[in-house]
């Protein structure tokens, strides 16, 4: 294997990894000539996450055949978290190992050891979502904040003028309402777990607004796009269908 990698906005990798770590142990790295892609689902199948990062996002991207490599994503974070902020980010692969070098004031390298897999993540599902608002990253993140406050679980419904998040807890109730100027027609409701979406607004700051998607009682999808087009990071959250009691 051999590839070279270099970033100088380090951050937004950064900011993509910090969910991707909550939701899976290990993930596969796909590199080929078009770009750098990571497909990962968490232990239950409840959640799905997507990063696409084209070549172009790199300020150095050298990449001459398809590569895959199997790292720990715990291993790596802890790695991205001793990065500062005008540090230039660098990947490579030595050997078995995966290389990390961050350049700055002082030059540090990190080694991380490749995993031995066989296991393939397929790509994003496409599951028909017709109703779709844009809506402030932070907005979202207070918004899911306020409702822990009473419950594990909230509601998403969507009307023709507004976005309601609320949630029906045993000690009390809270709700959001989001004025989203889209053009909506009909009403959709679904029901999430809060944990899972905290782990999934790890990555908020990737961009200030993200899309929604979402119909009655079917998975949530979150799309955070840069506004340079060039990176897109993806959540497919199965919804938490209510069972009745007899």
């Amino acid at each position: 294997m051999s590839f070279k990698i270099e970033l100088l906005n380090n951050n937004v990798f950064k900011t993509a990894f910090e969910s991707i770590t909550q939701i899976v142990d290990e993930v596969v790295l796909h590199l080929d000539q078009e770009g750098f892609k990571v497909n990962a689902i968490d232990r239950s199948h409840i959640c799905f996450v997507s990063l696409e990062l084209d070549y172009t996002f790199f300020d150095e991207y050298q990449v001459e055949v398809p590569e895959k490599i199997c790292i720990d994503t715990q291993e790596l974070m802890t790695i991205l978290k001793r990065m500062k902020k005008n540090d230039v980010l660098c990947l490579s692969v030595e050997e078995n190992n995966f290389v990390i070098q961050l350049k700055g004031d002082v030059d540090r390298e990190f080694k991380l050891r490749i995993i031995d897999s066989d296991y393939e993540v397929p790509p994003l599902p496409s599951i028909p979502l017709p109703t779709k608002i844009a809506i402030p990253s932070m907005i979202l993140t207070e918004a899911i904040k306020d409702m822990e406050l009473f419950s594990e679980n909230l509601t998403f419904k969507v009307t023709d003028d507004y976005l309601y998040i609320f949630t029906d807890g045993e000690f009390g109730d809270s709700e959001v309402k989001y004025l989203h100027g889209e053009n909506i027609s009909d009403t959709v409701q679904a029901s999430f777990s809060i944990d899972k979406l905290k782990d999934m607004l790890k990555s908020s700051k990737f961009s200030d607004d993200v899309k929604l998607s979402i119909d009655n009682n079917k998975p949530l999808r979150l799309d955070f796009e840069l506004l340079t087009d060039d990176g897109k990071l993806s959540f497919l959250l199965a919804p938490r269908l209510e069972v009745d009691e007899d």
